[in-house]
């Protein structure tokens, strides 16, 4: 990414997490995102993602949450997960560190998840969700549905950047769940990205636009 990166570990009920922050010269707005289930920073869209929303204007913070740097091989069920998420939201929006402008949150996979379940919690602006797992591979009636709403029940904004061919969940099996098709975006993979994903970048920037 372009801009300054810095490495900070931050306190949760869990232990530290661990905050990766780009900020360019001039803030437009702030998005904090996490990884999935793996628990790995490495998914194929978001170095391409910051690097281009760091040349727009963007501060990005990619999140390695507090129970991967505790060494658990899983996430924790959300009553323990969801707790130790928002102290890292709002160490990014306190004190003289503090980042101006709208606050997105997302992640890939879990990590939308979590973003959906503590948006509102959390004072979010929008929420971004890269491969929203709708249900378990082949298990459609296991339905997460409600979860991925909950920011719109709270009047945030919300968009899904979803591959054509996720097992998790379609495109089309997500956009059956909201109020607006507009609201999905589809791109090339799965429930992984290519390598260097344009139409995942140009949706999220699309979507981050519009909240400015």
């Amino acid at each position: 990414m372009t801009g300054r990166t810095t490495r900070t570990e931050v306190e949760t009920p869990m232990g530290p997490a661990r905050v990766h922050l780009t900020r360019p010269g001039e803030v437009r707005g702030v998005l904090v995102l996490t990884h999935g289930a793996g628990g790995s920073l490495r998914a194929p869209e978001f170095a391409p993602l910051g690097e281009r929303l760091v040349a727009d204007g963007w501060a990005v913070a990619l999140v390695e949450q507090a129970w991967v740097l505790a060494g658990r091989k899983m996430p924790p069920q959300a009553p323990t997960q969801d707790p130790a998420w928002l102290p890292v939201v709002e160490w990014l929006r306190s004190g003289r560190r503090r980042l101006g402008g709208p606050l997105v949150v997302g992640g890939k996979s879990n990590g939308a998840r979590v973003a959906c379940r503590t948006a509102h919690v959390s004072g979010a602006d929008g929420v971004l969700c890269l491969s929203f797992p709708l249900h378990p591979p082949g298990r459609p009636e296991v339905s997460r549905a409600e979860e991925l709403r909950t920011p719109l029940a709270h009047g945030i904004p919300l968009h899904v950047v979803q591959g054509r061919t996720d097992p998790f969940g379609t495109p089309a099996e997500v956009r059956a769940e909201l109020p607006d098709p507009g609201l999905v975006s589809e791109a090339t993979g799965g429930h992984a990205f290519p390598r260097n994903p344009a139409d995942v970048v140009e949706a999220a920037r699309g979507f981050l636009s519009g909240l400015v």
